[in-house]
């Protein structure tokens, strides 16, 4: 396999209400959908249900190097509809903190 990276994202709330609308946010709200149509490629999404950090969203992105990494996520940034969501005042402090994991998998990863 090609070398590649992969971006995990740990999204904290401060309440189960506002990771309740941060998870909306990512699926009613369209925010799944923008990450696609910019080029963003999606590994998983998910809820931690035990542990640190609670409550959370997680998500895993696949990039093939820093330099795509971050041309990605200009694209997503600059993406009228990402504009026009975040600034819904209904999705509205929602996360409290985001850790951002930078990962290199082996060459025989799976993921």
């Amino acid at each position: 396999k090609k070398p590649r990276i992969l971006e995990l994202r740990i999204y904290e709330s401060h309440s189960i209400k506002a990771a309740k609308k941060k998870v909306e946010m990512f699926n009613e709200g369209g925010e799944i959908a923008i990450f696609k149509k910019t080029g963003l490629r999606p590994v998983f999404f998910g809820e931690s249900i035990i542990g640190p950090q609670l409550p959370n969203l997680n998500y895993m992105l696949a990039f093939d190097d820093m330099e795509a990494r971050d041309k990605q996520w200009k694209v997503f940034s600059d993406n009228p509809e990402w504009k026009e969501l975040r600034a819904n005042p209904a999705y509205k402090d929602t996360v409290s903190n985001v850790t951002d994991i930078i990962l290199r998998p082996e060459a025989y990863s799976q993921v």
